[in-house]
């Protein structure tokens, strides 16, 4: 086995960190790994090391090769060619090197001495066996506990993660535990075996700001308890400052920088690190001045909104009525012309059904105006409506149709709401759309025939901004615009977002779990907690001086 290297910068820092990188007490030591497919390399030739104990973090954008390194480490890439060496030195078996060790061996490993944490649970999960079921799987697998036994081992997991109700939730499917929960019961499963390395891919990507301070603090805690090593996949910064002790830069298959995470932070030495440090959303909005708020007349208003789903209810008293979960309650709140009403709370706190309320597809209670006038009046005046106001969904990869082009992609509003102009002018003002979102046929040939599979993900999202601003709206819906992009294009979304607003004085209401998008584009701030507005008002009230405790725990999450 090779000696491993100090990592860069590694002379800087605090004692604990180096002391981790330089006890020689190497973990994992991977030199020279490369991974192809089809004969083609997505990772050219990597080499770091892992420490026992030490918390590493591979950042990068999509596509930069973070989780597939991750994944070669055990051989879970599927048609993937890795070469070079991955030495792996638990301490309870001798040195072996992973990337070519006989698979049965490797098997004995998984699971065992080193776990993964999948990025989404709920297709990591089986969703036909209960969580506790998958827990003692493991258990009996690899510790060959009975299976009387195992069943409270499970529980007993699931409660030092800190899961509410363990004994009940060991019982519950995938599906019937929220995004938190699904991802606490993965944490259970891949420390069932106190493993010496845990690989967590993306753990907290599709959590809430909160929800995702928690899952770090118990990583945090759990790590110290049983003393094991991470690598951490990410591409969210603050979490790495926030977790760990080194950091390793990755762009295009290859390792650009890494160090010290305080030293790597505080003096990036390559363009590209710079570049992901330097792509936190600025605001560059129109401020609205004090005696012209209240000139002009709101283009969204709602009085005590109220919204309700249906459900049934147990026993024989559901064969003759319906109960009703209420998701909005006497909710309030205004938009004016050319301002962002930003909403923001956690998965489930009614901010994407008070969306669908305002764009008139989800029935409600109470007044809610669009440019003065109600939802429900008849065809002609609710198309009208629905041209003043248009939608920019969460992922743009589900939201475009794949068996549509581009030109019938951004083109199709037109053809609702402009039935009369010919064929020759829709497409100027499609390919004028597009242009004004940043797309031409400069830059990609043959633009109106392309399908959504051949552009990346900023793009597919600039195509949804050009399909909602075709039919001139004055007011956008933007649901989670930015949160399936990566940093540097998240950044480059809003600042398109910004400049359509200066010149075309759009108005956003902004539905978001992220502070930072929020401070970067709102106006005023609404905050939601179960259904609720808990607190609301100017941007630098709201978030330089919260009130309400839930306000003052999302700021402080998302510091």
């Amino acid at each position: 086995m090779s000696t491993a290297q100090p990592p860069e910068g590694a002379q800087h820092g605090n004692a604990q960190s180096e002391g981790a990188a330089l006890s020689g007490a190497t973990l994992l030591d991977v030199r020279g790994l490369r991974v192809a497919f089809g004969g083609k390399d997505v990772v050219r030739g990597i080499d770091f090391t892992i420490a026992r104990g030490e918390k590493l973090a591979l950042v990068g954008e999509s596509g930069s090769g973070k989780t597939v390194t991750a994944l070669s480490l055990l051989r879970l890439a599927m048609d993937a060619h890795c070469s070079g060496s991955a030495t792996f030195t638990p301490g309870s078996t001798p040195a072996a090197d992973l990337l070519s060790m006989p698979l049965p061996n490797l098997q004995a490993i998984r699971g065992q001495d080193i776990s993964m944490i999948f990025q989404e649970p709920m297709t990591a999960l089986n969703p036909l066996l209960t969580v506790g079921e998958q827990i003692a799987e493991v258990l009996q697998l690899k510790q060959g506990l009975e299976r009387s036994l195992c069943a409270a081992a499970a529980i007993k997991l699931l409660a030092s993660t800190g899961i509410p109700e363990p004994a009940r939730r060991a019982k519950a499917l995938p599906h019937q535990l929220s995004g938190g929960q699904r991802q606490r019961a993965m944490i259970a499963m891949a420390l069932a075996c106190r493993p010496a390395l845990l690989l967590a891919d993306e753990p907290t990507t599709a959590l809430d700001v909160t929800v995702r301070t928690q899952i770090l603090d118990l990583l945090s805690d759990l790590q110290r308890e049983y003393g094991m090593a991470v690598l951490l996949i990410t591409h969210d910064l603050n979490l790495v400052r926030k977790f760990a002790d080194r950091v390793a830069v990755m762009e295009a298959g290859e390792i650009v920088e890494q160090g010290l995470v305080a030293d790597v932070f505080a003096n990036p030495r390559h363009p590209y690190t710079r570049k992901l440090i330097g792509s936190k959303p600025v605001r560059n909005v129109v401020e609205v001045r004090a005696e012209r708020a209240g000139a002009a007349a709101n283009l969204l208003s709602a009085s005590h909104l109220r919204v309700s789903y249906p459900v049934p209810v147990p026993g024989m008293r559901g064969w003759f009525r319906k109960g009703a979960f209420v998701a909005v309650h006497d909710a309030t709140f205004e938009l004016a012309p050319g301002q962002t009403l930003g909403v923001i709370g956690e998965s489930g706190s009614g901010k994407s059904t008070i969306a669908l309320a305002a764009l008139g597809l989800q029935p409600f209670a109470g007044e809610l105006l669009v440019d003065g006038s109600p939802w429900g009046r008849g065809a002609a005046p609710d198309k009208a409506l629905r041209r003043t106001m248009q939608v920019v969904f969460q992922d743009p990869f589900s939201s475009l149709s794949p068996r549509m082009t581009v030109e019938e992609i951004v083109g199709e509003g037109l053809l609702v709401h402009a039935p009369e102009i010919s064929g020759p002018e829709r497409q100027k003002r499609v390919l004028a759309a597009l242009w004004e979102v940043g797309l031409d046929e400069v830059q990609f040939p043959n633009l109106l025939a392309r399908y959504p599979h051949e552009f990346s993900g900023g793009q597919r999202q600039r195509l949804a901004i050009a399909r909602a601003l075709i039919v001139e709206p004055r007011l956008l819906v933007l649901d989670e615009p930015t949160s399936a992009l990566d940093v540097t294009i998240q950044k480059q979304v809003l600042e398109l977002l910004q400049r359509l607003q200066r010149e075309r004085g759009l108005s956003f209401l902004l539905i978001t779990h992220d502070v930072d998008v929020i401070r970067a584009m709102a106006h005023h701030v609404m905050v939601l907690k179960d259904g609720q507005i808990v607190e609301s008002g100017p941007l630098a009230q709201v978030l330089d001086s919260p009130v309400h405790p839930y306000t003052v725990n999302l700021v402080r999450s998302a510091a």
